[in-house]
């Protein structure tokens, strides 16, 4: 279990989640981000944090359902097991700090997860 490995199932977890909006609305989201937001794709793990923002400027609220699809994903992905509670604090990149200290091995903290938000989302 390597920090390779893991950043490679956050790529597959997020390159997943975007496939559920179609082929080409994945690629355009992939062209959008690093031509407006300097986010290649290989690069989202080392900038979860502006990755999350880009989502959040072209979706607006909506980014959270696509973030809950990543976390879902990644979760079975990466067999974390985190502990999930209902808050609006959760944040995309609190939970792969969260998922990523959990694949490596170490001491996992509690993550919450606003479901009020998500009802619909499917994983």
């Amino acid at each position: 279990m390597s920090r390779r490995d893991f950043e490679r199932l956050l790529l597959e977890a997020v390159d997943e989640s975007l496939s559920s909006l179609g082929e080409s609305s994945k690629q355009a989201i992939y062209y959008h981000l690093e031509k407006t937001f300097n986010v290649e794709k290989q690069e989202i793990p080392e900038n979860v944090e502006s990755f999350a923002s880009a989502l959040e400027r072209i979706f607006g609220v909506g980014a959270i359902f696509i973030e809950t699809m990543i976390m879902g994903r990644l979760s079975k992905k990466a067999a974390a097991n985190p502990k999930w509670r209902v808050s609006n604090e959760l944040t995309l990149k609190e939970y792969v700090a969260s998922a990523k200290r959990s694949y490596l091995g170490k001491k996992t903290e509690a993550v919450e997860l606003n479901v009020d938000q998500c009802k619909q989302v499917e994983i």
